[in-house]
């Protein structure tokens, strides 16, 4: 990796932590460990990079959207929990991105009413359960007559929220593990760790046959590909592509 200096950090020189490292880690950092929490800090700082690719042409101080980042990762790290099973780069992805977005909504010259950016984010919400729907990305008109609002009130939110984007499109990927925009849209108590409960809605996944369940653990809780879920289960990659596709369809469809 070519040297590159953000923060008065050089990046080529950042550590780079196996599984087991991170694990180990993070016992020591809920058992109060000051120390082991620095270490995973750095060894992480590569999450916030990734994230800060989403970007890049933006007339942003990079270090500014560094820093925030950051904020974002010590967040997740006190707020992850190991009894949950997930990879912890699943949990902050999407934590280190909602919050440079929020420093973004909050810093912008043009500020967007809260009313408005509601609007937008339940059009968003609309929009994604009407994909899973129509197999097809609806329309505006679609949206506001689900929503019951007019079609140019729900146009103007839309365009007047920063960069929009579908709660499941791919953001990072380490590896098998590919991490998805979940955290965009709020519920009215406004938490950051909802997101987390919405991805495990336990009587969502508890609805699906056992073949996608399992699918299901080994993409997102192992962090296999397909080819390697296919192998291990007995079936072909395409197989396990239209399967997984629909046991997300279906979860969409909950969130």
């Amino acid at each position: 990796m070519r040297k590159v200096e953000i923060s008065g950090i050089n990046t080529a020189e950042l550590p780079v932590l196996s599984e087991k490292e991170k694990n180990e880690l993070l016992h020591r950092i809920k058992a109060g460990d000051k120390k082991a929490e620095e270490v995973f800090i750095r060894g992480n700082l590569r999450l916030v990079l990734s994230v800060l690719q989403r970007f890049r042409g933006r007339d942003e101080n990079p270090d500014d959207l560094f820093q925030v980042g950051c904020v974002g990762l010590i967040k997740s790290i006190r707020n992850f929990d190991l009894s949950l099973g997930l990879r912890f780069s699943t949990y902050a992805v999407p934590m280190i991105l909602g919050e440079i977005r929020r420093y973004l909504r909050d810093n912008n010259m043009v500020r967007v009413s809260r009313s408005v950016r509601d609007t937008a984010y339940r059009a968003l919400a609309v929009k994604e359960k009407l994909t899973g729907e129509l197999g097809r990305e609806p329309t505006v008109e679609e949206i506001s007559k689900r929503l019951e609002y007019d079609k140019e009130e729900v146009a103007a939110a839309l365009d007047a929220i920063v960069d929009p984007v579908s709660l499941f499109e791919p953001v990072y990927a380490e590896g098998s593990d590919t991490i998805y925009v979940m955290d965009q849209v709020r519920d009215t108590k406004n938490s950051d760790d909802n997101w987390m409960e919405e991805i495990l809605i336990k009587e969502s996944i508890s609805k699906l046959p056992p073949r996608e369940k399992q699918i299901i653990a080994l993409r997102f809780l192992e962090g296999k590909t397909q080819m390697e879920v296919a192998k291990e289960i007995g079936i072909s990659q395409a197989q396990v592509s239209r399967l997984e596709k629909g046991a997300l369809g279906r979860i969409k469809g909950a969130l």
